[in-house]
């Protein structure tokens, strides 16, 4: 009865002829309203063009479309049962009754079919909406006829009918399974976070570029975090926070990209103390519908006692149990990877067979035990006295085999070989015994003397038997050429220690002059003249004194000869602007390593009664490359006694031109190799052109290095060279040469 009582209120307005005839826009009116009304019940329905809507039968549209609608469509009064007004046929499948039973009736309203707990919220959430002039959608249990209950969506509005009342229209669904499907996955997900947080195995959740989405309490544990919301705001960068190693990172999400999952991936990983432990991590990706990657997920296991067995393991196979070195089985393998470096890089790797002298009588004399204790003392002073890149293994007994890598020269390989001979030397107390060993050492070479170890060892083995036949506690090289350079190379340090406290030393004095030819200073050198070797190129000992560390005696030695005569030459009278000639002494950078520097020059100054402005320090473009901090304050030191400092053979090194304006510097002094055939112009000229206008864009004294002929020294003032010394002025003098010099000038 309701529904024709509808359906023929919408007839009504389709055939108000008389109305329409006077007012046809009342009829459009109308059906805008109830073409609008239903759109906003079914937000699928689209209003056709105004010029159509004389074509079709609103009416019947209405009629099938609300028919055709799983749920209810209704309207009902804002009173305290929901009265319904309307309710379209879906209502029967929805609660079990009729239209006719529905429509205003008190005794079955909405507000009575509603579950009692779901009232009041529905109520109180449609009232907001209504209120507020606003849509609402609402979820409640709806009771039908026969007492089942149904989970309902009811999505409507507040609007004013054809009386001027305000009621709600809307429409209600079905959506008990979506409901149950919901809850069912609300409640598997509290399975699974159960599961997540209370785990005793670490369980993570990442992005793909290193972030953590979830953690939970083990892995929190496990990684040193109280909470794991401190670990996933902690570790913002898995790869450079959590890895020792940060490209296992990458590896990781590799080996997932190409297998889909990860099983026992062990990587070493920081805690949150800083401390290390191994990990185990079985992981896969999640991806989307349409196969982007979301995020890893998987789990973590503390391996570290699994790997700490593993290494004991492994030491034991590849390690002598005594001392502790690697054995026999290991060696094969350190010698493979040092011959593979030394051919990538051209470099030769060193063999060497180190056997102890007079074992057998310690183990005979005072017993195995005592042995022992030697084997070990032996072990940990070789090692003590190699490189950490080195290798030092026991062969077996008392025979030790050692290999030294990317040793640049002989120089560096005699050394190397000398502190372990010094090492072995020494005294070692043993049960109160005071115990001397030496050892004899032979030498073989790669790539020289074999390729492999066996015959690298068997060539090690001979000449290790030829240094016993000499004479024990000494080395041997497998190759007579270099036996030969090894002990000239050691009879040559030996001499030049002697000649430091034998007075075989001397400073001579090469002059400097400036444009005009008048001296303004000379630079001390030092020269050996040996009885044994004769007189020796600085060529060859400098670099020898710079490797052994004698060059800081030689130092001190040129420092106070050259201010001891410097300080003479005004005293003296030998030029009547002596009290301008400064002198220049070479500074090693081994010196600057020393703090006691300053105070050491500063004493010198003193005791030679030199001014420190005619002091001229000379340093290396060596020593601008490192720590550029502690260069600057450390040569700040030395200016502050009042020296002038000079960087020697400027261009030959690598400083940076961006870090020299940082220095204290007063003084560039071209190299001689680019004032060779600078008389030529052009490209000779350019590097000595560039180095001359840099410092005077500094204020540096410019000085030219090995000037032979008047054309350099011309085209060189011409450019602004303030300085210049090299044989065209004179050769290094003796002091007793200095004083002829001075005089000549003078005169």
């Amino acid at each position: 009865m309701a529904t024709e009582l509808r359906l023929q209120r919408a007839e009504d307005m389709h055939n108000d002829s008389d109305e329409t005839a006077a007012a046809p826009g009342k009829a459009g009116r109308l059906r805008t309203r109830a073409l609008s009304g239903l759109g906003s019940l079914l937000p699928f329905a689209r209003p056709l063009p105004p010029a159509d809507w004389g074509q079709i039968d609103c009416a019947r549209v209405l009629k099938v479309l609300v028919r055709n609608l799983d749920g209810m469509v209704f309207r009902c009064a804002l009173d305290a049962e929901w009265t319904l007004h309307f309710a379209s046929e879906g209502c029967h499948a929805l609660t079990g009754y009729w239209p006719e039973e529905l429509e205003g009736s008190h005794a079955i309203s909405l507000e009575r079919m509603t579950h009692p707990d779901d009232r009041a919220p529905t109520r109180q959430a449609i009232m907001a909406a209504v209120a507020g002039g606003s849509r609402y959608r609402v979820e409640y249990r709806l009771r039908g006829k026969d007492g089942s209950e149904k989970w309902v969506l009811e999505r409507g509005a507040g609007v004013i009918d054809e009386r001027g009342e305000r009621v709600l229209e809307g429409f209600i669904e079905d959506v008990t399974e979506q409901v149950r499907g919901q809850r069912q996955l609300a409640e598997t997900e509290l399975r699974y976070r159960s599961i997540f947080e209370n785990s005793v195995v670490g369980m993570f959740q990442t992005t793909a570029d290193g972030h953590y989405l979830a953690a939970n309490r083990a892995l929190a544990q496990l990684y040193g975090y109280e909470t794991p919301a401190n670990l996933v705001a902690s570790l913002r960068d898995i790869a450079a926070r959590l890895y020792v190693d940060p490209g296992r990172r990458d590896e990781f999400a590799r080996l997932i990209s190409e297998r889909g999952r990860v099983i026992d991936f062990e990587s070493e990983v920081y805690r949150a103390d800083g401390s290390r432990i191994w990990i185990a991590e079985s992981a896969h990706a999640v991806h989307d519908g349409a196969g982007a990657l979301l995020y890893y997920e998987g789990t973590v296991e503390d391996i570290s006692e699994r790997r700490q067995y593993q290494a004991r393991l492994e030491h034991q196979a590849t390690h002598d149990p005594l001392t502790g070195l690697p054995n026999r089985n290991l060696l094969q393998d350190r010698l493979s990877q040092a011959v593979a470096l030394a051919r990538r890089s051209g470099g030769r790797v060193m063999v060497a067979f180190v056997d102890l002298d007079n074992f057998k009588f310690v183990n005979d004399s005072l017993g195995h035990a005592a042995g022992d204790t030697l084997l070990v003392e032996s072990a940990r002073r070789l090692r003590a006295s190699l490189r950490g890149i080195d290798t030092v293994a026991r062969y077996g007994g008392d025979e030790f085999v050692l290999i030294l890598s990317d040793h640049a020269s002989l120089n560096h390989a005699v050394n190397a070989l000398e502190r372990v001979k010094q090492a072995i030397a020494k005294p070692v107390l043993i049960d109160g015994h005071e115990l001397r060993v030496d050892c004899s050492i032979g030498v073989s070479l790669y790539p020289e003397d074999g390729a492999d170890l066996d015959t690298l060892l068997r060539h090690a083995d001979i000449a290790m038997h030829h240094a016993k036949e000499q004479g024990k506690g000494q080395f041997q090289f497998f190759t007579d050429v270099l036996n030969t350079a090894a002990h000239e190379r050691l009879a040559l340090e030996s001499s030049l220690r002697r000649a430091i406290d034998g007075g075989e030393l001397s400073v001579v004095y090469q002059p400097k002059v400036d444009p005009y030819g008048t001296p303004c200073g000379f630079e001390a050198l030092v020269r050996w003249e040996s009885p044994e070797f004769g007189s020796v190129s600085p060529v060859r000992f400098i670099p020898l004194a710079e490797e052994t560390g004698m060059i800081l005696p030689i130092t001190d030695f040129v420092l106070r000869n050259a201010c001891r005569e410097a300080a003479s030459w005004s005293a003296r009278g030998l030029c009547a602007e002596a009290g301008r000639l400064n002198v220049a002494v070479n500074l090693s950078a081994r010196l600057f390593k020393d703090p006691q520097l300053p105070a050491q020059i500063a004493a010198v100054l003193a005791e030679s009664g030199l001014p420190a402005q005619r002091l001229e320090l000379e340093i290396t473009e060596s020593l601008l490359i490192g720590d550029v901090e502690q260069t600057v304050a450390a040569l700040e030191a030395l200016k502050a006694l009042g020296v002038r400092i000079a960087i020697d053979d400027f261009g030959t090194g690598y400083s940076s031109l961006a870090y020299l304006k940082r220095f204290p510097v007063d003084i560039l002094k071209i190299d001689r190799c680019f004032v060779m055939e600078c008389e030529r112009g052009g490209e000779d000229m350019a590097i000595p052109r560039a180095i001359i206008s840099l410092g005077h864009s500094l204020r540096m004294c410019i000085v030219a290095e090995g000037v032979e002929n008047p054309a350099q020294m011309a085209v060189l003032a011409a450019h602004g060279c303030q300085e210049f010394q090299g044989y065209l002025i004179a050769r290094p003098l003796t002091p007793e040469g200095v004083a002829a010099f001075l005089q000549g000038e003078r005169r």
